[in-house]
């Protein structure tokens, strides 16, 4: 079965288009639309029960996760959330907090933790592995801006300016992080191979800082359907989730699906052979 991930960042080039930051709202209809996923949810493989943690995005806080938390924990997952309340940036306190809740669990449970991080989240869910590596299973993005554009952030212009907005209320311990984080983002990342979900639709995050370069062995990009906001309640999202976390401890392969996940895929994103070099958009 051929990889259905690539290896190299998307060519997209600036900010999202347009069209799709005014589109972010169609979130609504792809979480409408979720009861019509459930033959897909249903085939996703069960899990072996080892500890999830589960990361929110800018401006978020656990309660966003309950689609993606009730879908693991039904299909056998210990899921947990931060609980470090809503994420409002890079602020001081987490540098700590983050790596202690992910060997907390491990000690907690006696098995290693995977990280599913949302957006920003994804960001934290890499420094919070390479501060706990002996702790962390699998390490999973969606929509996460794992990489530094050269030509510096390209967010559309509203998000920049909230997340300027909130940084400067919190003062001083708002940016604590964010030399860290940016030396993470500039391919300092744990060994722990990561799959950053992203898809070319989305309306915060252009694809070329969603996605990363490197090693075929440590790492895979995977494009899917959808909108930013609507990626932690996407059926074929959660499908995809349940599917890299499923793997044997200590034995990544590359994404290949089987079965109706495979075929959704192929009906939406084209067969294998078409999604392994992203083309310029």
């Amino acid at each position: 079965m051929p990889r259905r991930s690539h290896v190299s960042r998307h060519r997209h080039e600036g900010p999202p288009q347009a069209v799709h930051s005014l589109m972010e709202a169609r979130a609504f209809a792809e979480f409408a639309a979720l009861p019509l996923t459930l033959p897909l949810l249903r085939e996703a493989p069960q899990g072996d029960g080892h500890p999830v943690l589960l990361v929110p995005g800018f401006m978020a806080s656990d309660a966003a996760l309950f689609v993606l938390k009730r879908f693991l924990q039904k299909k056998g997952y210990d899921v947990h959330t931060w609980g470090l309340g809503r994420n409002t940036g890079f602020r001081g306190k987490l540098a700590t907090a983050l790596p202690q809740k992910i060997r907390y669990l491990h000690h907690l449970t006696g098995r290693k933790v995977s990280l599913v991080g949302w957006s920003l989240g994804g960001v934290f869910s890499l420094y919070g592995a390479q501060h706990a590596p002996e702790c962390v299973r699998n390490i999973i993005t969606l929509g996460s801006p794992v990489t530094v554009d050269a030509q510096g952030n390209q967010s559309p212009p509203l998000v920049r300016a909230l997340y300027r907005l909130i940084a400067n209320r919190l003062g001083a311990s708002a940016h604590m992080m964010q030399p860290r984080a940016k030396a993470l983002r500039e391919r300092r990342r744990p060994d722990i191979p990561p799959t950053c979900i992203y898809t070319l639709s989305d309306g915060v995050v252009p694809p070329q800082e969603a996605t990363v370069d490197g090693d075929a062995r440590l790492h895979e990009n995977l494009r899917v359907p959808g909108s930013h906001c609507g990626l932690v309640f996407n059926g074929v999202v959660l499908s995809v989730i349940a599917e890299r976390l499923s793997q044997p401890e200590e034995d990544w392969k590359p994404f290949a699906p089987t079965g109706k996940l495979d075929t959704v895929l192929d009906w939406i994103t084209g067969p294998p052979s078409l999604v392994t070099y992203p083309a310029p958009i």
